[in-house]
């Protein structure tokens, strides 16, 4: 099956045939055309200079520079065409990896981060783009002016050539030596100059903690740290640098000067004419910038075929399973009906032979109010996933009304789930779009009803545009205020089902109360799922399900949990006294 990178590529080729047809004739006219002014060169000095007939003198000169003047549009052409080619293919493979994103299982989620996924589609992708751009096509170019250039001095002297033939794995040798080491120190700088921004942004982030504790000195010795190892690395890439020019200089001088004492007339060696050693000696110049480039541009490969495998196997990862796009929210929960919650026989596992969820079985009804607890790492919030259909159970199923929550559309989804978690994410928009996420079925209607039902109202009419304010910063509202805004946006599609993860955990007891109140509003009209890290502030719930190594360990009203549940009632009893 042929990779999407290859499909990408093939695809911006097929679209662009007579661009491609355009690149080659360019890249041909790039080598013919710079192997002909040391031709030019040996004919001004042959036949104008040493006979001193200067009658073709400016034709030559004039030929000379045009053939210049020619070389340098070709040029300009070629990086224009490989260039905008190598941004269509990037746009390709990144527009094609979105859309697998889209498709991409929850699962991945779990085991990479963030800055994971975006070092793909960035640096992963920039890489693969240098492969078509300074990689295959540049060294196509220069293994083509090496072999015109060795070709134009073996014409001139075959004993020359033979020398030029000697000296080119030497001159690659050296080159690739110093690259080598030059890239290595580049990404060690690379990665400290990482280190010394992340410690200012840490800096910045926690100054009043640091000033606090009195760790300014501490920040301080780490920060020179990270500096000085930086500076070494600096020095190496400038040691390298620095050293390598000289190095090429002197065998480049040391080969002229070579080829000038075998042409001379007490040896005459190589038996040419002094316009070919002149343009024996441009050539041999002209050599050992494409041998250069050569090994950079191997280099830019390597790195580009490890980008190829990062990208081909995020392609590689499991997707989600087709969904019935058929089902909708009113035919799942159709009006009047109640809401039937079952878990059946549920297991979970992120890896093999490591269950999360161990064979939980429920049945929860029509607007019943149900507090998960536990300790930390029990799986309650994977348990939230599976109930929303994000993640697939291992084995057994989640069914709302007797259909299975993983089929159902994720479009339909926030018909039927509202989840609210410890943080809200902040979208750019208006305030009005925090809460309907740019869903143009959500009317401003609705958004007003929500708004007033978390009691936030009078504070948004504040705001110099009302609902139409753009948030544009974190600061715009507190902690609990973002924390009823996240309820707003959880109900203002009036779901059925309310799941809430720990949602008062970052809160002080006075806002939490408040954020409580707010939830009794919504008993009476949704089935309410709870994660609670604090079991006595939470709202009162009709059944509390105890969660322990991933399995249903007791399950109760609060009233029975609290005569037969041992570790129930001891955390409502030291709630109750840390609390008091």
């Amino acid at each position: 099956m042929m990779s999407t990178i290859k499909k990408s590529v093939f695809k911006v080729i097929k679209s662009n045939i007579w661009t491609i047809i355009l690149l080659v004739f360019v890249i041909c006219g790039v080598v013919v055309l710079s192997l002909i002014p040391p031709q030019i060169l040996k004919n001004i000095i042959d036949q104008s200079l040493v006979p001193k007939k200067f009658d073709k003198l400016l034709t030559f000169a004039f030929a000379y520079i045009g053939i210049l003047f020619l070389i340098g549009v070709f040029n300009f052409f070629k990086e224009a065409i490989i260039t905008i080619l190598g941004l269509k293919i990037t746009k390709e493979i990144r527009s094609e990896m979105i859309k697998k994103l889209e498709r991409i299982n929850a699962m991945f989620f779990s085991t990479n981060s963030s800055g994971t996924v975006v070092s793909r589609f960035t640096n992963d992708v920039d890489a693969i783009n240098s492969l078509f751009t300074s990689g295959i096509v540049g060294m196509i170019v220069d293994c083509f002016k090496i072999i015109g250039i060795v070709i134009s001095i073996w014409m001139f002297s075959s004993k020359l050539g033979i020398v030029t033939l000697l000296l080119l794995p030497a001159i690659y040798s050296i080159t690739r030596a110093f690259q080598k080491r030059m890239l290595k120190a580049q990404i060690e700088n690379r990665i400290l100059v990482g280190k010394v921004n992340n410690h200012i942004s840490e800096s910045l982030k926690n100054v009043q903690m640091i000033k606090s504790y009195s760790k300014e000195d501490y920040m301080e010795e780490n920060y020179t740290k990270y500096l000085l190892e930086n500076y070494k690395t600096v020095e190496k890439v400038n040691f390298y640098d620095s050293v390598y020019s000289p190095i090429i200089q002197l065998i480049r001088a040391a080969v002229i000067s070579f080829i000038v004492v075998l042409s001379s007339k007490q040896l005459n060696y190589l038996g040419i004419s002094l316009g070919m050693v002149a343009a024996s000696i441009e050539l041999i110049s002209n050599l050992f910038a494409p041998i250069e480039s050569l090994g950079m541009e191997l280099q830019n490969i390597q790195q580009a075929i490890s980008g190829i495998k990062r990208v081909n196997d995020f392609f590689d990862e499991p997707e989600d399973d087709f969904k019935k796009n058929e089902l909708r929210a009113e035919n799942i929960i159709p009006k009047g009906e109640d809401v039937i919650l079952s878990f059946n026989d549920i297991t979970f596992q992120y890896e093999e032979g490591l269950d999360i969820i161990q064979n939980i079985n429920l049945v929860l009804k029509q607007n019943e109010k149900v507090t998960f607890v536990g300790r930390t790492g029990v799986g309650k919030t994977t348990l939230f996933k599976l109930i929303m259909g994000l993640l697939k159970p291992t084995k057994g199923s989640i069914t709302i009304n007797g259909i299975d929550v993983y089929d159902i559309p994720n479009s339909e989804k926030r018909k039927i789930f509202g989840y609210v978690d410890q943080s809200f994410h902040i979208i750019k928009g208006t305030v009005g779009d925090q809460i309907s996420l740019q869903d143009e079925s959500i009317t401003r209607e609705q958004i007003e009803e929500v708004i007033d039902f978390v009691g936030l109202t009078e504070y948004v009419a504040s705001l110099e545009n009302g609902l139409d304010t753009m948030v544009d910063s974190d600061t715009l509202f507190s902690q609990g205020q973002k924390q009823l805004l996240a309820i707003a946006r959880a109900i203002v599609t009036n779901p059925p089902i309310l799941l809430l993860d720990e949602i008062t955990a970052n809160l002080d007891s006075i806002i939490e109360e408040k954020i409580v109140s707010v939830l009794q509003k919504t008993r009476d009209a949704h089935t309410i799922l709870s994660i609670s890290h604090r079991l006595s502030s939470m709202i009162a719930s009709d059944t509390v399900v105890i969660l322990e190594d991933g399995k249903v360990k007791n399950v109760g009203s609060p009233e029975v949990l609290l005569e037969n549940d041992e570790w129930y009632r001891s955390h409502i009893t030291l709630e109750k006294l840390t609390w008091s």
